[in-house]
């Protein structure tokens, strides 16, 4: 008997997932892509609330083929997916979350938008439920697009169709090691290797539920386990590119998603001792991959804070913390008869503290908000060369 490869496995990395498996496999039984043209791979991660009895039920009453699989905790989703992509027979391969679920044409979009490009990676456009999600990403459909050219560098959560012979072409697995952060780590590199990926943002494919428990992975963890997932993603960032523009623009993630948070308002609670060894760890990620050119890329709190971690100064940084804490509004300081602005966050052109007028030049974004602010005509050479006058006393950590 011949066995027909199905388009997708769906692999399901369950924990203690009751009830809200109960709507996730109800929106894998609502898709409108055919049952046998996709499979379900669930892995209960030793749960003890129902979920493997449950999953059980599913698979005995499903029309699509589903594979449960049952095993001792493995204390992160790293595990359950790895279990679950080792199954897969799918043409690709998406990650569901036991907590989340899709839309009904979730599956055949992605299918259909993947075969119609011949792209290795689709994004569908999350929707967040009881909790945030990423925006920035869905402003139109993408059909080929890829990671320096769109948004798609502030999603790397695994809940995207991925090619399956991309992940074992190159021997992709989830960093088992990894607390958090272990699939933007897999989606980064996925992005990187990718022949192309598309973006359908015409569609909620995907909703991203907030447990009313709070027992949602990414809320756990010591703060060091957030400089291990920097780490790793700024290595793997690093490995795969030269330094240059293109390492720049993807070091923006890590910096102000990943890093920055560990120095926000939270900083001003936490005892010396802590706040020591946070500069500690981060000290080499400073040295080796922040610069002008990806301080160049922030606005003035986020580039003016990391400036002051690289430099150590926690002193300073509290400053700049209770400023924003307070919720204020820096002065503007409109010079060249208006041509040219800084944003007056504290210790501008305070000797003490040395920081250099540039890192209060505010963004292009930024500026647009500026009343009276006149920006010059300027040809592109010009620019540069003003660019170039503006960013030259920044310099590495």
């Amino acid at each position: 008997m011949t066995v027909t490869q199905p388009d997708v496995s769906v692999v399901i990395g369950a924990y203690e997932a009751m009830p809200y498996l109960v709507k996730c496999l109800e929106s894998v039984e609502a898709q409108s892509l055919d049952p046998s043209r996709f499979e379900v791979i669930a892995v209960d991660d030793g749960s003890t609330d129902g979920t493997g009895e449950y999953l059980e039920e599913f698979a005995e009453r499903a029309a699509m083929a589903v594979t449960v699989l049952r095993q001792p905790n493995s204390g992160g989703p790293s595990g359950p997916r790895n279990v679950g992509l080792g199954k897969a027979r799918g043409r690709y391969v998406f990650f569901l979350d036991a907590d989340d679920h899709l839309g009904e044409e979730a599956l055949e979009r992605m299918v259909a938008m993947a075969d119609e490009n011949g792209t290795d990676v689709v994004l569908g456009k999350v929707v967040g439920v009881n909790r945030g999600a990423p925006q920035s990403m869905w402003g139109k459909n993408l059909p080929r697009t890829d990671v320096f050219s769109s948004k798609i560098k502030f999603t790397l959560s695994a809940q995207k169709l991925f090619r399956r012979d991309l992940l074992t072409r190159h021997g992709m697995i989830f960093d088992e090691s990894l607390v958090t952060g272990e699939d933007a780590l897999f989606t980064m590199e996925a992005y990187l290797r990718a022949d192309g990926v598309s973006v359908i943002a015409d569609y909620e494919c995907y909703y991203l539920v907030g447990r009313e428990d709070g027992k949602h992975a990414t809320k756990s963890g010591s703060y060091t386990h957030r400089f291990d997932s920097a780490r790793a993603l700024m290595h793997l960032i690093a490995d795969h590119l030269p330094a240059g523009p293109r390492r720049d623009n993807l070091m923006v993630r890590p910096f102000i998603v990943t890093l920055l948070p560990q120095f926000g308002t939270g900083f001003l609670k936490q005892s010396e001792k802590v706040r020591r060894h946070k500069l500690e760890l981060a000290k080499p990620l400073m040295d080796a991959y922040w610069n002008e050119a990806v301080a160049g890329r922030l606005k003035v709190h986020e580039r003016l804070r990391l400036h002051l971690v690289a430099q150590g100064r926690a002193d300073l940084l509290v400053g700049v913390l209770e400023f924003i804490k307070a919720k204020k509004t820096p002065v503007v300081h409109l010079e060249a008869r208006g041509r040219k602005a800084y944003l007056g966050y504290p210790h501008f052109r305070d000797r003490a503290a040395g920081v250099p007028d540039s890192w209060y030049v505010p963004t292009t974004q930024e500026t647009v908000t500026i009343e009276g602010f006149k920006p010059r005509r300027a040809s592109l050479p010009r620019l540069r060369r003003a660019a170039r006058r503006v960013l030259g006393p920044l310099r590495a950590a």
